[in-house]
Parts: structure tokens; C-alpha cells; sequence
């Protein structure tokens, strides 16, 4: 079959389609104007009051109102981010509108705002105001024949043909058919108004160039300092471990054995019971050993899966658990092994503090992230700063580069979440 032959024999089915999309764009513009002019009538005020404040600076009074009028406009501009931010890529703005003169004519966003204030004010509630009123007029137009028998023949007259007054039925059916066109033009155009209109915004009110990335390298300089922040606290807990138990044990393994060393000579039968002993004391460095080991990074983990792993916490806490896993593949190994201690630490805080009775822990894989809930029917009231091991855990999230969300009200649930970036 010839190309052109199949291009002109494919598109008769989705022209319907086609034409509800078309439709379905402009009444989305349509909502869009909506929403600029509203922004528009702020900013309209918000420009009058500014000019009152400049004319009332030259008598020295309207230095006392500058910064109310700094923050009128941040508020404004923060207004039409959010607008913006509803219908595209979020557009960030600065934290807060500097309060003195000086300070806002050297601060580059408020200059780009106060240029975008009267962009919006003027052009934005321009546009906005034509793009509602051409469906607003296509709508009478194509409503006149149900109208114009109704009203005086002078005032008989559709709305772009003021001059034409209409004195009969064809007449009258030729202004619906004219009503009906210009309501096409009119969702023909609303994307177009709509893109205009939110040009200024999307060019004046967003970070300057290089601000995303130093707020990008700020981010990184304080992941990097939470990574190094858990990785030194994890060398003094497996420190604090192997000092305060393995070594211990170990000593005593030694000392038993020169206990028993000089029991050989003296009293052969006592040797043998204190050999017991040093035996025993030998299993137990072992087990502690293998304790420590197995929290740097759990064997199951490494030979199985996460939800093996996670399974197995479940199957040790003394708390009833669920493990609700749908983790299709493997992430990093770095990742898993987080996502491990987290799951460890939540389940030992609910163990200790919530008195619960259930605990649910879901894991799933969506949009390259591994997302972590624990939830516990217990008392509540979990704060993070209250030593119940929460800060380490988002210290451990926050060294990926993730995210740790809890909720636990009074009286309870306890809701932890954890969103973590799956890796490599």
C-alpha cells in the first residue's frame, strides 16, 4: 500500500477524537484565563497601591508603607506561582520579600517581580478579559434567535455587527451561524491567550539562572554531611559493640584458659570444668560476632531478597507483623540494605515505646523509588527528637538522598514513611 494512501486513510476515525481534544484544550485555556485574571485583579490593585506608595516617597510618608507593599507584591507573585505551579512545572520562589528600599531595588527576584506586577496587571488582564468575553458574545450570537423577537429593533444586533440591526428570521439564523463560528475561533484561540498570558510568569517569576543548581549543590553538601554523619555513627555503634561485648568475651575466653593451663598441673579435674567454661565463653563471642556481622549487612539480604529479609524481622519481633512486599527486581545493595535497618529500627521503636498491638510494613516499587510504610496501632506521640532512634534513621534516608514522613498523633496511629531512590 502506498504511504500517502494509508496517511490519508487513517486519520477519518480520530477526527472526532481530534476535535474533542481540540475542545477539551480550549476549555482547560478557558479555566487558565480564569484563574490569570483573578491574579490580574490582584495585580492590578497591588501596581495602584505601589504608585500611590512612590508618589507618597517623595513626601517621605510612603517609606512607611514600603514594606507592606514589598510583601503585597511577594504575596501576589506567590499567588500566580501557585496558579502556575497547578498547570505546568512548579515555579519556586524565594523565601522571603526583603522589608527596606535598598534591599529590594539590589534583590534581582523583587525586580523581576515588580516587572512581571505590571505585565500581569496590564497585558494579562487584557488578554484575559478577551478571552472571556469571545465566548461570552459567541454564546449570545448563537442564542439570537431565541432573543432577538424579544427586544426593541434597535438593540436586535449581534455582538461583532453592532451597525447591523436584524429585522428577519434569516437574518436571525445567520447570527447563530456566525455565533457558532466565532465560538470556534474563540476555543481556537483560548490556548494561545492562556500560553500568553502566562508567559511573564513563567519567564520573570521563576529562580534566576544558576539558582537551581546551588540550591542542588546546597542539597548535596547536606546529603553528603548526613552520609557522613551515619557512617561515622555506625563505626562507633559496631565499636561499641565489639568493646562492650565480643572483646569481653574474648578477655574471658582468655582468661579461663590460663586458669585452665594452671589447673592442669595442680587439680586435673578442676581443668576440665573450667575448659566448660571457656567453651561456652568462646560460643558466646561467636554468637555476638556473628551479631555484629549480621547488622553491618544481614546475610539473607545479600543471598535472597529484601522482602526475605523483611520477612525474617517481621518473623523475630515481638510485636505482630505483616509484611506487605511487592518489589519486583533488585535495588541497590546500598538501598536494600537501608531500607533493612530502617524497617529494624521502626519495628525495635514500636517494640519499645508504642505499646501496639499490630504492626503493617508495606514496601513497593514505583517510578524508580522504593517507598517504605510502617504503621502500628499503638499510643502515639512519637517524636523525633525524643531519642527513640528516629533522627538515625533520617540521617541513614537523607544520606540517599530520600525522604522520611511521620505521623503519629496522639492516641494514635503511627504512620513512618520512607521514600527512598531505587539506584543502579
Amino acid at each position: 500500500m502506498d504511504t500517502r494512501e494509508a496517511t490519508s486513510a487513517t486519520p477519518g476515525p480520530t477526527r472526532p477524537w481530534d476535535a474533542f481534544a481540540r475542545a477539551r484544550t480550549g476549555l482547560d485555556a478557558f479555566e487558565h484565563l480564569v484563574g490569570g485574571l483573578g491574579t490580574a485583579i490582584l495585580a492590578l490593585v497591588m501596581l495602584v497601591w505601589l504608585i500611590a506608595t512612590a508618589l507618597a516617597c517623595l513626601v517621605g510618608v510612603g517609606l512607611l508603607l514600603v514594606p507592606t507593599a514589598l510583601r503585597g507584591v511577594r504575596a501576589v507573585a506567590d499567588r500566580e506561582r501557585a496558579r502556575l505551579s497547578r498547570w505546568g512545572p512548579e515555579v519556586i520562589g524565594p523565601d522571603q520579600a526583603p522589608l527596606r528600599l535598598r534591599a529590594a531595588v539590589a534583590d534581582p527576584a523583587t525586580r523581576r517581580e515588580l516587572c512581571w506586577l505590571v505585565c500581569h496587571a496590564t497585558l494579562g488582564f487584557f488578554l484575559a478579559l478577551t478571552g472571556l468575553t469571545l465566548p461570552l458574545s459567541a454564546a449570545t450570537d448563537a442564542a439570537f434567535p431565541v432573543w432577538w423577537r424579544l427586544v426593541p429593533p434597535e438593540a436586535a444586533t449581534p455582538s461583532p455587527l453592532p451597525l447591523w440591526t436584524v429585522e428577519d428570521w434569516p437574518g436571525a439564523f445567520g447570527v447563530c451561524l456566525l455565533g457558532l463560528g466565532w465560538m470556534a475561533v474563540a476555543v481556537g484561540v483560548a490556548p494561545s491567550l492562556a500560553w500568553l498570558q502566562a508567559w511573564p510568569g513563567r519567564r520573570l517569576l521563576t529562580p534566576a539562572s544558576g539558582t537551581d543548581l546551588a540550591l542542588r549543590v546546597a542539597q548535596l553538601t547536606a546529603t553528603r554531611a548526613a552520609a557522613l554523619d551515619a557512617h561515622a555513627t555506625e563505626l562507633r555503634r559496631i565499636e561499641r559493640s565489639l568493646h562492650d561485648g565480643t572483646q569481653n568475651r574474648m578477655v574471658a575466653v582468655t582468661v579461663l584458659l590460663g586458669a585452665a593451663r594452671r589447673a592442669v598441673a595442680r587439680d586435673p579435674s578442676r581443668a576440665d570444668a573450667i575448659l566448660e567454661q571457656a567453651q561456652s565463653a568462646a560460643e558466646q563471642a561467636l554468637a555476638e560476632l556473628r551479631g555484629v556481622v549480621r547488622s553491618i549487612l544481614p546475610p539473607v539480604l545479600a543471598d535472597r531478597s529484601l522482602t526475605d529479609a523483611l520477612t525474617g524481622l517481621a518473623a523475630d519481633s515481638p510485636v505482630p507483623c505483616r509484611i506487605d512486599a511487592d518489589v519486583p527486581g533488585r535495588c541497590a545493595a546500598s538501598v536494600e540494605a537501608t531500607a533493612y535497618f530502617v524497617v529494624a529500627e521502626a519495628l525495635t521503636n514500636v517494640a519499645r515505646h508504642s505499646h501496639a498491638r499490630n504492626v503493617t510494613v508495606t514496601v513497593r516499587r514505583h517510578d524508580g523509588r522504593l517507598r517504605l510504610r510502617v504503621t502500628d496501632d499503638g499510643r502515639g506521640g512519637a517524636d523525633e527528637h525524643g531519642g527513640s532512634g528516629l533522627v538515625g534513621i533520617r540521617r541513614r534516608v537523607g544520606a540517599h538522598d530520600g525522604t522520611l514522613a511521620l505521623t503519629s498523633p496522639p492516641g494514635g496511629p503511627t504512620t513512618l514513611e520512607v521514600s527512598l531512590p531505587c539506584g543502579l
